[in-house]
C-alpha cells in the first residue's frame, strides 16, 4: 500500500489447496453447543456531575491512536489447510499467524465461532465483527478463498481493536497451540462477564459525556450509513475492475496461443496456392513468435487484477466490515440490547452475588450512559479508520499507472517484430493502410 503505511494482507492461497477445500467444505461438522457463559454484568451507580455539557481534553473516553498505531498492533495470516480424516467426516482447517505473538497455530471456523460468541458476551456494547457464513450447499472454491478472506479480516480486525486486543481471549485464540482451544476460550470466561466489571470509568460514563450525546449519535449513524453505501458502491466497481483485468489476461494468453498455433500448423499447401513463394512460411514463423509477447502481457494483466484484488478490493471489504460492525452495534442498541442485559444480570447476580466482586444495580438510567459511552469510543474508532481511504485511492492509482507501464512496454517491444508481416514484394517493410469507406476526402 502507498507510503508504507498500510501492511500487506497476506498472499493468496494456492489452486490445490482451495479446490481440495472446496471439497471438504460440504462435509463440515455441525455448530457447537452455544456457550454457557455467565452475563454481562454493570457496576454500582454514581451521582454525576451537574455540570457536564461537553467533552473536555483529556476525557478518557476520547481515543488518541491513529491509523498507523492500529495497524502496528497486529497482522495476522490466514490460510487454508485442507484436511480428511476418517472415511466420512471431512472438515476445514486454517493455519492462523500472529506477527505480535510470534505465533501460528491452527483453527477450524467453529473456533472462530466460539471466539466471535465470547466478544460478544464480554463486549456486547463493542463493535465485533461479523463472521463469514459457515457453509453452503455445494460450496465451491471461490466461496471458499471468500471465506477465507474474510475470517483474515475479521480476526485483523479484533486483533487491531484496543479493548479486545487486550484481552485474554484473542492471546488464546491466536497463541494457545492445546487440543480444544474451545473449552479454553470458555473457562477464560467463567464468571467475568463484561468489560464493566473491571472498568473504573463505567460509573462515572455520565461525567463524560456530551450534553447532545443522543443528537451526535443520531448524527453519526447517518455518517456513517452514507459513508457505507457509498463504500460498498466503490467496492464493488473495483470488483468489476479488477475482474476485468483478469479477463483481459485470460483473452490475452488465448490470443497469442492462437497464433501460435496458427504458426505451428504443418498443412501443406498446393504449389498453384502459394505461387512458389515462401510468404506464407515467414507470416507463420512471425505469428509463433508473437506468441511470447502476448504469454506476457497476460501475465501483467493478471499481475495487476491480483494486485487490485489484495490493495484495493481487500482494503475496502476491510472498512466495510469495520462499518457493519458499527450498524450492527446500533442495531442492537435499538433492539434492546440493554434490557435483555439487564434481565441476565438479575438471574445471574441472584446465583453467583457471592462470586462477583462488584456491587450490582439494575437502575436503567445509568445503565444506558453507560452503554452510550462504548458507543461514543465505537464511533471515534470509525474515524480513525477513516485515513484508510487515501490509501486505498493511492494503491488503486499506483497499480494502475504501474501495470499500464509495464504492458505498454511490451506492446512497444513487439511492434518491431510485425515488420515481416507487412514485407513488400521488394522485402522492405509497408505498414498495412486503412480500408477507404467510400467517402472521398475534401
Amino acid at each position: 500500500m502507498t507510503g508504507g503505511v498500510m501492511d500487506r494482507l497476506p498472499g493468496e492461497a494456492g489452486a490445490a489447496p482451495v479446490a481440495a477445500a472446496a471439497e471438504a467444505e460440504a462435509e463440515e461438522e455441525a455448530d457447537p453447543p452455544a456457550a454457557d457463559l455467565p452475563a454481562p454484568q454493570v457496576s454500582e451507580r454514581r451521582d454525576p456531575h451537574p455540570s457536564r455539557m461537553q467533552m473536555p481534553q483529556g476525557n478518557p473516553l476520547l481515543l488518541s491512536y491513529t491509523l498507523q498505531e492500529l495497524l502496528a498492533r497486529d497482522t495476522v495470516q490466514v490460510e487454508l489447510i485442507p484436511e480428511k480424516k476418517g472415511l466420512f467426516l471431512k472438515h476445514v482447517e486454517y493455519e492462523v499467524s500472529s506477527q505480535r505473538f510470534r505465533s501460528s497455530v491452527y483453527r477450524r471456523y467453529n473456533d472462530f465461532v466460539v471466539f466471535h460468541e465470547m466478544l460478544l458476551q464480554k463486549f456486547p456494547y463493542r463493535m465485533v465483527p461479523a463472521l463469514p457464513p459457515k457453509r453452503v450447499l455445494g460450496a465451491d472454491r471461490e466461496f471458499i478463498e471468500a471465506r477465507r478472506r474474510a475470517l483474515r479480516r475479521f480476526i485483523n480486525l479484533v486483533a487491531r481493536h484496543p479493548p479486545f486486543s487486550e484481552d485474554v481471549a484473542l492471546r488464546l485464540f491466536l497463541s494457545f497451540s492445546g487440543p480444544d482451544v474451545q473449552n479454553k476460550l470458555k473457562e477464560s470466561a467463567q464468571c467475568v462477564g463484561d468489560e464493566f466489571m473491571s472498568c473504573k470509568l463505567a460509573p462515572r460514563a455520565k461525567d463524560f459525556l456530551p450534553a447532545d450525546i443522543q443528537t451526535q449519535f443520531a448524527v453519526s449513524r447517518e455518517l456513517i450509513r452514507n459513508i457505507y453505501n457509498s463504500f460498498h458502491k466503490l467496492r464493488d466497481r473495483a470488483e468489476r475492475i479488477a475482474s476485468r483485468a483478469i479477463d483481459n489476461a485470460a483473452d490475452l494468453l488465448i490470443f497469442g496461443k492462437e497464433l501460435s498455433a496458427l504458426g505451428s500448423d504443418t498443412t501443406p499447401l498446393p504449389s498453384w496456392a502459394t505461387l512458389h513463394s515462401s510468404t506464407w512460411g515467414s507470416l507463420k514463423q512471425a505469428l509463433k513468435g508473437l506468441s511470447v509477447e502476448f504469454a506476457l502481457l497476460a501475465d501483467k494483466a493478471a499481475q495487476q487484477g491480483k494486485q487490485e484484488e489484495n490493495d484495493v478490493v481487500e482494503k475496502l471489504n476491510l472498512f466495510l466490515d469495520l462499518l457493519q460492525s458499527y450498524k450492527d452495534l446500533c442495531e442492537r442498541h435499538e433492539k434492546g440490547v440493554l434490557h435483555k442485559h439487564q434481565r441476565a444480570l438479575h438471574k445471574y447476580s441472584l446465583m453467583k452475588r457471592q462470586m462477583m466482586s462488584a456491587t450490582v444495580q439494575s437502575r436503567e438510567p445509568d445503565s444506558v450512559e453507560q452503554l452510550e459511552s462504548r458507543i461514543v469510543e465505537e464511533m471515534q474508532l470509525v474515524h480513525v479508520y477513516l485515513p484508510l481511504t487515501s490509501h486505498i485511492l493511492g494503491a488503486f492509482v499506483n497499480s494502475q499507472i504501474q501495470g499500464h507501464k509495464e504492458m505498454s512496454k511490451v506492446w512497444n517491444d513487439l511492434k518491431p517484430k510485425l515488420n515481416c508481416l507487412f514485407a513488400g514484394p521488394s522485402g522492405s517493410p509497408t505498414p498495412p493502410r486503412l480500408p477507404q469507406d467510400g467517402v472521398s476526402p475534401r
